[in-house]
């Protein structure tokens, strides 16, 4: 019982050294972006996602026809 309690005192002692730092790194922001600048990256967000999932599809195709067996149709 002696060690958990060590344990968790030690835990929350680095935790509570590292608390203020985290809060520093967001409280001097400067940027003000509003709803339009948010609203314009969360399009182009959406034109690169849209962009990845054909290629990402064209990917599979690829790996499937490369590992798949070599077999020669004779239909012309």
């Amino acid at each position: 019982m002696k060690a958990l309690t060590k344990t968790v005192l030690a835990t929350l002692i680095t935790l509570s050294a590292t608390i203020p730092a985290v809060a520093a790194s967001t409280a001097g922001r400067t940027d003000h972006s509003g709803i339009l600048v948010w609203a314009f990256l969360g399009f182009c967000a959406l034109i690169v996602m849209a962009q990845l999932v054909p290629a990402v599809l064209v990917m599979f195709g690829i790996v499937k026809g490369v590992t798949a067996s070599d077999k020669v149709s004779d239909k012309a």
